[in-house]
């Protein structure tokens, strides 16, 4: 069974491109002003056109409000919403609904009480993305290259489709996969040469780690 790859925080085509050429099944774009890797509503439409055909493209938000929402769906030509910040179970629901496209979820992971909340979004997500929680006073609800124990998801299986996250690399993809039994990765600081600048030999790099780690 392969491994199905997201490289999110996209901002170059060239980069959209080389991501999907190289096997990334999801490309992302992220909607958050205070990252490296923010786009605009009209960038991102751009990136989303240049996207080959095939690749999910996918849009990452924090604590978006309908408005926000209604003017990303209509001009951005979008297959999935990803909620990064405190949504409640009840909003992802909302979004889920108002939109029809599917809704991941992003849970940040710090001990095993933070991965009871995969169950409790598993009701109402399509996806699930599992990540480190960032530090206290962090700037960045993701994309922080951080790592958090694997041991609390280790070989877990959750009703829906699960994604990990959080400090991948291409030295440590095998040993994440192999102890998290992960069908899906996300990574955005792990392909950087600084941040916010992806870097495609790097993205190579991965793509082939991956291969090498089914």
């Amino acid at each position: 069974m392969d491994i199905r790859v997201k490289i999110c925080g996209l901002k170059e085509p060239a980069h959209v491109v080389a991501a999907a050429e190289a096997g990334a099944a999801y490309v992302g774009f992220v909607f958050f002003e205070k990252s490296p890797r923010h786009v605009s509503v009209a960038q991102a439409r751009d990136l989303a056109i240049e996207a080959p055909v095939g690749v999910a493209k996918v849009a990452l938000t924090v604590n978006a409000d309908d408005a926000f929402l209604d003017d990303l769906v209509a001009r951005v030509p979008l297959d999935m919403l990803q909620l990064h910040g405190q949504e409640s179970p009840e909003r992802v629901a909302e979004v889920r609904a108002r939109y029809g496209l599917p809704v991941m979820k992003a849970i940040g992971i710090a001990d095993a009480q933070d991965v009871e909340k995969i169950d409790i979004y598993g009701a109402v997500a399509d996806q699930l993305l599992v990540d480190a929680k960032p530090p206290k006073n962090a700037d960045l609800p993701g994309g922080n290259g951080l790592s958090f124990d694997w041991r609390l998801v280790n070989r877990k299986y959750w009703p829906k489709p699960w994604m990990l996250a959080g400090g991948l690399t291409v030295d440590n993809v095998a040993q994440a996969v192999k102890m998290t039994g992960a069908r899906q990765l996300d990574l955005s600081s792990g392909v950087e040469s600084a941040p916010g600048v992806k870097d495609i030999a790097k993205i190579e790099d991965f793509m082939r780690a991956v291969k090498a780690a089914i």
